[in-house]
């Protein structure tokens, strides 16, 4: 049963959108500023004054990093109005506001003190989050959700089994009112907040979710993400870790490094995206130096703020505990998600976070991934994401369209004419390493060689250890059976030194004795190469065609297939990552032994 609440009369009537919803119905502002004890009253047009009577003062408050940078997303709401002044503060009190204001100086906007923003009013406070003293705030609250779903619950603070975000002790504070709007993404939120407190519903409003919208405008750079992140054709897998003690991360550390190493490279590439909180809570420098073995591996550490975003939209799959992100996949692409949750009391039952590790294959062991990929059925996240979010095909308009009408209406000014879009997420950052030595396993299956590589720091069984020479250590290189190179020359300094081809070959299979074959790896197609013993060979690669693309693999996976086969062969069939490459080889011209790296 919900709350036996007073109802305020006067305060709101009961209007509902068409598809049934609830929707608030604001009443002037000079009633919400008195509400929200402002004590001021507003000028003639609802708002107060800002000096030149036509301005609004919007204020930011974010409480921590993750709901600074969903206040980031909503911005365009109010792109090139110069009527509107937009200034940001820290909510003071969680553990987790270090980065909040260091995201602030890092987009070059505006900041006060808390206790200056507390004595300042303000015809606009948007918040993401409903914690800390935001009583003390004078002007209308807005209040947009940092997560998707409502799906936790965090016992030992608040009310017993509210989800975060939905609260009433949080939404109203020492009885007061509750915000002015509630932005809620889905319907089905509004009737939830009902059953926990139908005064704080009556103020609510489903708009959408605009994190959502900029992920799904973001679609058709997918293949520009795939290139910046070095994916290629490879499967690129993501897993999402949120924060606190049933998070991924905590529960399985190791799993990062496991698939990390257990992944063929040609085959797969690992990203990973972690909550802003557990960034805040432990700094860039200590998760980096924990997830060094894997990001030595090739792991991409996705960045709190937009890169997840880009990340994701690159994402071929989803591994993930029973934080939100994995709805934002499944709702914008819909690809296999995975469960790697193992249990506790933060995930609500019946939620839509619920329903996707419910019905999501389970991952237990790295070894597994390709068969519980195999086993997901198609659906699966969309069905559970379309409980979380509107329609992206509402014909209600943007999320943005409709947060901009909501807050506009509150500050008591009309909407610019120009139309508000969704930014475009940003170009992710590539990885910071990738391995540079590969253990190497070769299997001969008639005219077919098989070729898989593995981070070339990890004890496994391999058939050749291949370094590439002048990235790769000392250690490395005096262990490798294969030494490349690659060619990447700018314009030669004064007093350079330059090898050709063929000096380079000869000079590694003299300097190092353990290696057997030595190869330079001149362009996505052509390498030269000579097994100790033999002469220069060409080796021409033609890549396959795949649904009107041509897919190039690492040509230095091809030279991992001639140092094991015979020598003397002419053409060589390789399968790499699945895909099969067909490799001409012939002896090398006196030009491309000649060429200078």
């Amino acid at each position: 049963m919900p709350p036996n609440e007073p109802e305020e009369p006067g305060l709101i009537s009961g209007d509902f959108m068409p598809d049934g919803a609830p929707e608030a119905r604001i009443e002037p502002l000079e009633w919400t500023l008195r509400a929200t004890g402002d004590g001021r009253r507003a000028t003639g047009d609802g708002r107060r004054a800002t000096g030149d009577g036509r301005g609004g003062s919007v204020l930011f408050a974010a409480r921590s990093a993750i709901a600074l940078y969903r206040l980031l997303d909503i911005l365009p709401v109010f792109a090139g109005d110069a009527r509107v002044s937009r200034v940001f503060t820290l909510v003071p009190g969680s553990d987790f506001g270090v980065d909040a204001l260091t995201a602030v100086e890092r987009v070059g906007a505006r900041s006060v003190p808390w206790d200056e923003a507390c004595r300042d009013t303000y015809d606009l406070i948007v918040t993401a989050s409903p914690k800390g003293e935001l009583h003390l705030l004078r002007g209308p609250r807005v209040l947009l959700p940092h997560g998707a779903g409502f799906g936790k619950t965090f016992h030992g603070e608040g009310s017993a089994d509210a989800p975060s975000g939905l609260d009433p002790e949080y939404l109203m504070p020492h009885g007061g009112p509750p915000p002015a709007l509630h932005a809620l993404a889905h319907p089905g939120q509004i009737d939830r907040l009902a059953a926990l407190s139908p005064r704080a519903a009556a103020r609510a409003a489903v708009v959408g979710d605009p994190t959502l919208e900029r992920i799904l405008a973001s679609l058709p750079l997918r293949e520009s993400f795939r290139a910046a992140l070095g994916t290629g054709a490879r499967r690129l897998i993501v897993l999402t870790s949120t924060w606190g003690g049933e998070s991924l991360l905590r529960r399985r550390p190791d799993l990062p490094f496991e698939l990390a190493t257990r992944l063929p490279q040609d085959a797969y590439q690992l990203a990973l995206i972690m909550h802003p909180n557990e960034w805040s809570r432990t700094g860039e420098f200590e998760l980096s130096e924990r997830l060094a073995p894997a990001i030595d591996a090739g792991l991409v550490l996705a960045r709190p703020y937009e890169d997840w975003a880009s990340v994701l939209v690159a994402a071929d799959a989803l591994i993930t505990d029973h934080g939100s992100t994995a709805l934002y996949y499944a709702a914008a692409l819909d690809g296999p998600v995975l469960a790697a949750y193992d249990g506790g009391d933060e995930l609500i039952p019946g939620s839509p976070m619920a329903e996707l590790l419910a019905h999501a294959p389970r991952l237990d062991r790295a070894e597994e991934l390709e068969k519980a990929l195999e086993s997901y059925r198609v659906g699966t996240g969309r069905d559970a994401a379309a409980s979380a979010f509107l329609s992206p095909a509402s014909d209600q308009g943007s999320a943005l369209e409709r947060l901009r009408r909501e807050l506009y209406r509150l500050i008591g000014l009309s909407p610019p004419v120009a139309p508000v879009t969704a930014r475009l997420l940003p170009i992710p950052a590539p990885p910071s390493r990738t391995p540079s030595a590969f253990a190497v396993r070769v299997r001969l299956d008639g005219d077919e060689t098989h070729v898989e590589r593995f981070p070339g720091h990890v004890d496994a069984p391999a058939h050749h250890l291949a370094a590439e020479y002048g990235v790769a250590g000392e250690r490395q290189s005096q262990s490798a059976a294969l030494l490349y190179r690659r060619t990447d020359r700018a314009t030669a300094a004064a007093y350079s030194v330059e090898w050709t081809v063929d000096g380079w070959i000869s000079h590694v299979l003299d300097s190092y004795p353990g290696c057997r074959t030595a190869g330079v790896v001149l362009s996505p197609v052509h390498c030269v190469a000579r097994v100790r013993g033999g002469s220069l060979v060409s080796v021409r690669i033609e890549p396959p065609p795949e649904n009107g693309r041509i897919v190039h693999s690492d040509p230095a996976a091809v030279l991992s297939a001639l140092h094991a086969r015979p020598t003397g062969v002419s053409r060589m069939t390789c399968v790499i990552g699945g895909r099969r490459y067909e490799a001409h080889l012939s002896p090398a011209t006196a030009d491309e032994a000649g060429r200078i790296l």
